[in-house]
């Protein structure tokens, strides 16, 4: 059977491609694809994922499969969830406009910003960190009396001094929206698959948790 392999990041630098097939036997699994794979991923402290759900090396494989190996990342009335990933400069007004709400007390917006440097450059496993920052905001807003909630990632060079990552909660109190925004963020740095290169080398991360 043949299994789409995703590369990422250093992996994808290494491989010299952003993805291979292999020819698997039936009842393969997430190891057998990784040991195939040799020492590609030789010295990184890889996560994967299935179908785009993060996945162990006990998980099976099917033909047809997309399998990701992802370098460690370097994240009352029913709220309105907006997430999404731009190539172009964050707008802290439209951040802002699309959080209004005439229900809001409270608006806490978080800003994380390139420092030190002339230029951050994010690359990102597109689909599953969409789909992963949709979810993270999805969630933060259950249980919780929040209004709107709105999350958005940059990605390709971003300049000294402007954002690369922005969140904005709308809520009654302003408790509420602090803890949204604080768990939006949280889990943004520690779960999306997105890479940073800081001078032509990637930032070690951390690996984000498997189910």
């Amino acid at each position: 059977m043949t299994v789409r392999v995703r590369l990422f990041a250093a992996l994808r630098e290494r491989a010299g491609s952003d993805e291979v097939e292999l020819e698997l036997p039936e009842g393969a699994r997430v190891g057998d694809a990784l040991e195939r794979l040799g020492d590609l991923a030789g010295g990184l402290r890889l996560v994967m994922a299935v179908n785009r759900e993060y996945a162990d090396a006990d998980a099976p494989l099917a033909a047809g499969d997309e399998l990701a190996l992802i370098p460690p990342v370097s994240g009352g009335e029913r709220a309105e969830a907006f997430s999404s990933l731009t190539m172009e400069p964050i707008s802290i007004d439209d951040l802002l406009a699309r959080v209004r709400d005439p229900r809001a007390g409270a608006v806490v917006t978080f800003l994380g910003v390139t420092r030190d440097v002339d230029f951050l450059d994010y690359e990102a496993y597109v689909e599953m960190a969409s789909e992963r920052i949709h979810a993270i905001v999805s969630e933060a807003c259950e249980g919780r009396a929040v209004c709107r909630v709105v999350a958005e990632h940059r990605l390709g060079p971003v300049p000294l001094s402007e954002p690369s990552v922005a969140v904005a909660v709308s809520a009654p109190h302003r408790a509420e929206a602090f803890a949204a925004a604080r768990e939006i963020i949280d889990r943004i740095k520690a779960e999306v698959p997105i890479w940073k290169q800081e001078e032509g080398e990637w930032v070690e991360g951390t690996p984000p948790p498997t189910r």
